[in-house]
């Protein structure tokens, strides 16, 4: 009956939306009808369906989510999920929405757009058509699919061909709310043949505050281009973060995503990479903690369609007290794509007795003359080299905390930013648990 109620509820609030959406163009009006359709179709996932078997997510019908108010926070309140020292154009949303006065431009070549997707499908929505749902399909994914019915802004980053962007670009997405409420961000990125871009995608909430992110983010990458992608989350500990990135890259495109977990009650999410021409380098790097009684899933998805691609991928967890990890890694090596080399690691550190971890890498190969490697290691802090750190007089929690620092560089250090490994150096040792910090 919950699952019922939440879906009436959502489908009463699209009707509302739609009638002050009247001034929409009619295919964005019809995409979004199409999604809710899927989405009534398709209903809150279960723990019957195959990719949600060890994630639980049916508490979201259980109250219904309105959309988010439009809120003012002071600078101050965002200042722990800025990166400090860092020379970046700042884009700032708040409960959904575009908040000029915190965000900063800075100087950019000429063709590029860096803003708001509200304020650019109202100007001039030709240039979004191409892009919006180009590699998102709602066909078969409930939440992609609510979030197209529903999102209203989000980041809009179009760089044209033959242009480089020095300064990284940092979207921060903040949400602070008194009630159950949902966001529905998303966020397009355009990098044109021979172009260079540094994002910084971040999702940060008022502490305490329960509510619900459901993000989806676009990137369509050009011929010869070079992406870097860094995903940082530090929602609510009280919140749910749903949310999937859809990649699609074209020939000789070299894409790098470093994503970074450490918010949210319960925190899942998807990444889906299409490798669709010749010599396509693809980097998916993972980091997250989990502690108290925190789910954290990770899904991510490569399809090498096209020969001589690469991909590489890194996922690392560490889980303390009563928390749960899940990852589920697939790629497919589709039958043109020879000469795929592609290799997957996932590898878990458990801080407690209680903590729990569900992994399941895949490699489904459908071609004869590639390389493809895959595998996953969990465990516990390992007793020797406790020993052999303890025998030189190192204390206990500082040995501890040294080891599972050392874990986690692995993929902390090859953020080539600086002050934002800074941060995220900080915001681990933050959340660590107290007896592992030195």
């Amino acid at each position: 009956m919950a699952v019922a109620s939440a879906q009436a509820s959502y489908a009463a609030q699209f009707e509302e939306l739609s009638a002050r959406r009247a001034s929409e163009p009619s295919w964005l009006a019809g995409t979004r009808r199409s999604a809710m359709d899927a989405f009534t179709r398709l209903g809150i996932p279960t723990t019957r369906d195959e990719e949600w078997r060890f994630t639980n997510v049916t508490a979201l019908a259980d109250q219904a989510f309105g959309e988010a108010p439009a809120a003012e926070v002071a600078q101050a309140d965002l200042a722990p999920f800025l990166v400090r020292q860092l020379s970046a154009t700042l884009l700032v949303f708040v409960n959904g929405r575009f908040a000029p006065a915190l965000s900063s431009a800075r100087s950019l070549p000429k063709g590029v757009i860096i803003g708001s997707l509200g304020e650019v499908l109202a100007s001039d929505p030709g240039l979004v058509d191409p892009y919006f749902s180009k590699c998102a399909a709602f066909d078969a994914h409930a939440f992609c699919a609510l979030n197209t019915a529903f999102t209203g802004d989000g980041g809009f980053l179009y760089i044209p061909s033959g242009v480089s962007i020095a300064d990284p670009v940092h979207v921060l997405y903040y949400t602070t709310t008194d009630a159950p409420a949902a966001t529905h961000p998303r966020t397009i990125v355009v990098v044109g043949d021979r172009s260079s871009l540094t994002l910084i995608e971040s999702y940060a909430g008022r502490p305490g505050a329960a509510y619900f992110t459901n993000a989806v983010t676009e990137f369509v990458v050009g011929e010869h281009s070079h992406t870097e992608h860094y995903r940082v989350q530090r929602e609510s500990m009280a919140a749910t973060h749903i949310s999937s990135t859809h990649i699609y890259l074209e020939k000789a495109a070299v894409f790098a995503q470093q994503s970074f977990t450490f918010g949210g009650a319960l925190a899942r999410n998807d990444v889906n990479a299409l490798l669709d021409a010749e010599g396509i380098a693809c980097t998916l790097n993972g980091l997250y903690l989990g502690h108290d009684r925190r789910l954290i899933d990770n899904h991510t998805a490569i399809v090498h369609a096209k020969p001589h691609c690469e991909s590489h991928e890194i996922y690392k967890g560490m889980l303390d007290g009563h928390s749960k990890g899940v990852f589920n890694g697939k790629i497919f090596v589709r039958p043109d794509a020879q000469k795929t080399d592609a290799k997957q690691t996932n590898k878990v550190l458990l801080l407690s007795d209680d903590a729990t971890i569900n992994t399941k890498p895949q490699l489904e190969i459908f071609a004869d003359d590639v390389k493809c490697t895959h595998g996953a290691t969990v465990g516990q802090l390992d007793a020797e080299s406790l020993f052999y750190l303890r025998a030189r007089g190192i204390g206990a929690a500082e040995a501890r905390a040294m080891l599972v620092h050392a874990f986690a560089s692995d993929v902390i250090d090859r953020v080539t930013i600086e002050p934002l490994r800074a941060a995220l150096e900080d915001t681990l040792l933050e959340q660590l648990p107290k007896d592992l910090v030195a």
